[in-house]
Parts: structure tokens; C-alpha cells; sequence
């Protein structure tokens, strides 16, 4: 079995996040905070979060931040809950959640909410799970979530259960593997996991491991290294990441590293990317390979981030 080609990763990382002027920087303009926090993630998760200015981040941070208490994915872009949570989460990173107007950022999220409990990803409308997962996360790290119909939340999470014990984006979507983390995640947080039948949702999420090693997000997919971390976090959420083979699983995300320039890619041999990189390091995190800090499969944050929160360790 390969090894973790550590340094090169955290060198690619470095090298992403000072790409600010080429195509694929522009291209991906509008996932930037996304991609800020994934990339500092990884680099927590590697023990490297030190090798970044802290100021030049938080800075740039909030200057995403819109009049509404929203965050942009960039400098004037428009709000969105997603890149809202990444705010949050790259200033959990940092310890600086005291720069916050928290009732501001958790009244916008509050005014997401929908009358049948679901939440919208901005003013235009756009109802799906994640954004629950989302919602729920974001205010939880914030110490609000009584800013929310909480009750109303599961329940909707609920509606969007299907038989084969998945969940989709809205009541009666296809399980895919990505939604499932965000009901489940969002359960978990709100302490309402006994909502899931977890021997049938386990065995959904086990026959997701195909004959290399790798996951998939549904039925008759190919792997993909990023499921390392839906599925695995799911998995280790209802306990039932036992019903894997871990050891496959490690050597597919290994073999989808690029060990000569750093970074992973979705399946060996592909192009790496810098959210690949994260979930797949995050996925050996959830798997405790040696070297790296443990992460909270729900909150998708290294644990010693998540104790400082809510126990000030």
C-alpha cells in the first residue's frame, strides 16, 4: 500500500489558493469561499493550517459578507447559504468567530426558512436538503439554532426519506449519496437520528463500494474519491462503517493522489482538483490513517475545532 504524499499536498493547496489570476481561478470565481475552505480544512487536517495568514484571510472573509448578513462566494457576489456555511466554517478554523455580528448572519439564515420547515438557498427560492444541512450546521456552530422552527426542519428532512431507507433533495428525489449526508448530518446535529431505519440505510450505503475499493453515490455509478467522505460520514454517524471494507477503501484514495505535484483527483489517473483533495484527505481522516486529525463527521470540521466551540477546549 502507498503512502500519503503529504508535503506535495499541502504544496498544491498553497499553490491554488495563490492562483488568483488564471483560467480555471475565474472560471471558479463564484466558489471561491468554497473552495477557501476546503483548502484550509485540508491543510488543518494535515497540520499545516499554520502556513497561511490568518489576517489576509479573515479579512477577505468578510469582505464577502453582503449588507443582508449573507455571504457571497466572493468579493461582490451575491449571497448564498452555501458559501455562508464555508464562512463560518474558515473562521472556525481560525479561532475568529468573534468578528461575527451573529445575529445578523443568523438572521439571514433564519429568514431562509420555508412554512413546511424546508429552507431556500437564497432569495430566489431553490429548495433542497443541503440547504437544511446547511441551516442546522451553520446555526449550531453559532449557538442559534432556537432562531429556527427546528421541529418543522427534521420533519421536512423526514418527508424526503425514500423506502430504500436514502434520502433526495426534495420529498420523492432519487437517494443519492451526498443528500443523505446532509439529512443525516442535520439529524444527528438536531439530535433526531432515530428519525432513520439504519440497518436499511446501511445497506444502502454499503453496496455503494465497488470492486475497486472506491465508493459511488448511487446505483450503477463509477467511484469517486469525494464519496470517501458522504458516505463514510453517514456510515460512521448511524454506526454502521463496519459494513465496509476500510482497507480497499484506503488504497483507492491513495491511488488517486498525484504524488510528483501534489493534489487527488476523482479516480486515479484523472485531473486533481482542490475539493477532491479535501474530502479525500477528509475521508482518511474518518478512516484514522496515521498523521492526520481526526474530523466530526457532522459538522465536517477537524474535532479539536468543533471542542473549542461548544466545550472552549
Amino acid at each position: 500500500m502507498g503512502e500519503l504524499a503529504a508535503k506535495k499536498h499541502v504544496q498544491y493547496i498553497l499553490s491554488v489558493e495563490k492562483r488568483k489570476d488564471d483560467f480555471v481561478a475565474v472560471v471558479m470565481e463564484h466558489l471561491r469561499m468554497n473552495g477557501v475552505y476546503w483548502g484550509l480544512t485540508t491543510l488543518d487536517l494535515l497540520g499545516k493550517l499554520d502556513t497561511v495568514d490568518v489576517d489576509e484571510v479573515v479579512s477577505w472573509v468578510i469582505k464577502c459578507q453582503h449588507e443582508s448578513g449573507g455571504f457571497g462566494g466572493n468579493i461582490g457576489h451575491d449571497p448564498h447559504i452555501l458559501c455562508t456555511l464555508s464562512a463560518v466554517q474558515v473562521l472556525a478554523l481560525f479561532d475568529k468567530l468573534n468578528v461575527l455580528d451573529v445575529d445578523k448572519v443568523t438572521n439571514y439564515i433564519a429568514g431562509l426558512q420555508n412554512e413546511d420547515g424546508s429552507f431556500s438557498g437564497d432569495i430566489w427560492g431553490e429548495v433542497d436538503t443541503r440547504f437544511s444541512y446547511i441551516a442546522v450546521c451553520c446555526l449550531s456552530i453559532l449557538r442559534r439554532l432556537n432562531k429556527i422552527n427546528v421541529e418543522k426542519a427534521v420533519s421536512y428532512i423526514v418527508s424526503c426519506k425514500n423506502l430504500d431507507g436514502g434520502f433526495g433533495c426534495t420529498p420523492g428525489g432519487e437517494s443519492h449519496a451526498g443528500q443523505i449526508f446532509c439529512c443525516v448530518g442535520a439529524l444527528a446535529i438536531t439530535g433526531s437520528l432515530h428519525h432513520i431505519d439504519k440497518d436499511l440505510l446501511g445497506w444502502w450505503l454499503c453496496e455503494r463500494q465497488v470492486k475497486t475499493g472506491g465508493l459511488n453515490g448511487r446505483p450503477e455509478k463509477l467511484p469517486d474519491v469525494c464519496y470517501s467522505w458522504w458516505v463514510l460520514s453517514s456510515m460512521i454517524m448511524i454506526d454502521r462503517v463496519h459494513w465496509i471494507s476500510k482497507e480497499k477503501l484506503v488504497q483507492f484514495i491513495l491511488d488517486c493522489q498525484d504524488t510528483e505535484n501534489g493534489g487527488i483527483s476523482d479516480r486515479p489517473d484523472d485531473a486533481v482538483d482542490v475539493y477532491h483533495t479535501y474530502f479525500r484527505v477528509a475521508g482518511l481522516s474518518l478512516l484514522e490513517y496515521p498523521g492526520l486529525k481526526a474530523i466530526d463527521p457532522a459538522y465536517a470540521l477537524p474535532v479539536d475545532v468543533v471542542n473549542r466551540i461548544f466545550f472552549g477546549k
